[in-house]
């Protein structure tokens, strides 16, 4: 069961913006996961010059991740977007395909056009922060 999230959404800020402006938590546990990037498990970069595709295999990455430390997608409070270019048509497109994974979980995000990242050929990578619910005291 997903800890309480409170997405914010004020009304003096536009609504056209796909995601919440904030999220409030609960007392929880905090996970963090190191920026998700379209590896496959032999560590070769997929779908080289493929922003949607990078961006897939990204999202299946951060799936994983966050499944071995006990978080699903409805658990993230807060993602950061990044691609390695200077075209808003492949920020949309690596976006695009982040906001689907996400469904109606719309957790506020920030999207960063940027000029390298980390490993060679990468074009997109995504940073999460999830909180689980508190554990269950187990004084007696």
């Amino acid at each position: 069961m997903p800890a309480a999230i409170e997405f914010v959404r004020p009304a003096g800020l536009t609504d056209r913006a796909p995601y919440a402006y904030a999220a409030v938590v609960g007392p929880g546990r905090t996970v963090f996961t190191a920026g998700a990037c379209p590896l496959d498990a032999a560590g070769t970069t997929v779908a080289v010059g493929d922003v949607a595709g990078q961006a897939r295999q990204v999202v299946a990455n951060l799936v994983t991740a966050r499944a071995a430390a006990g978080a699903g997608l409805p658990d993230v409070v807060r993602t950061t977007v990044y691609v390695a270019s200077t075209e808003r048509a492949d920020l949309v497109t690596a976006w695009d395909v982040v906001r689907a994974a996400f469904g109606d979980h719309d957790a506020p995000s920030t999207l960063l056009g940027v000029t390298v990242l980390g490993y060679p050929d990468q074009l997109v990578e995504v940073e999460a922060v999830a909180v689980l619910p508190a554990e269950p005291s187990h004084a007696g």
